[in-house]
């Protein structure tokens, strides 16, 4: 599977910044939460969504082992080692140690990051060392 050109993907979710924080929204310049940034960067530079996302709660991710945006990322995009993740990557990050991984951002470049924030909405800002300690997995949009 070849990965979607970076510059496109950079340039589709630059395309929400300023989208409110919204829980599982996924509708630009109306309300998106980090999933729905994803999702919606997926529909510019993919296509179509390959599935439906079912609802989930707000403290979905404090329960359970289950690596479940890992394992839903998997179905669809090429896993990488979160070293090797450059600009236009999705990255997704624990919040805690030993929690599972449940926050989402696209990497823009070698030390910046765009993500859906409760309260901000989706902002650009540094990947601090305190983010990059946060990055479990990695993944590339595919190409259409």
């Amino acid at each position: 599977m070849k990965a979607a050109d970076p510059d496109k993907v950079i340039a589709a979710a630059r395309s929400w910044l300023g989208t409110p924080y919204h829980d599982q929204a996924s509708l630009k310049g109306v309300g998106c939460d980090c999933l729905g940034l994803a999702r919606g960067v997926w529909r510019e530079v993919v296509g179509p969504e390959p599935f439906p996302i079912p609802p989930y709660s707000r403290d979905w991710g404090e329960t359970g082992p289950r690596e479940v945006l890992a394992e839903g990322a998997r179905r669809m995009m090429p896993e990488i080692a979160p070293a090797d993740a450059g600009p236009g990557s999705l990255v997704l990050f624990r919040m805690r140690s030993r929690a599972i991984a449940k926050h989402v951002g696209i990497l823009i470049g070698p030390d910046t990051f765009l993500h859906a924030y409760e309260r901000l909405g989706v902002i650009e800002e540094p990947l601090t060392q305190a983010w990059r300690r946060r990055v479990a997995f990695a993944f590339l949009f595919p190409n259409r």
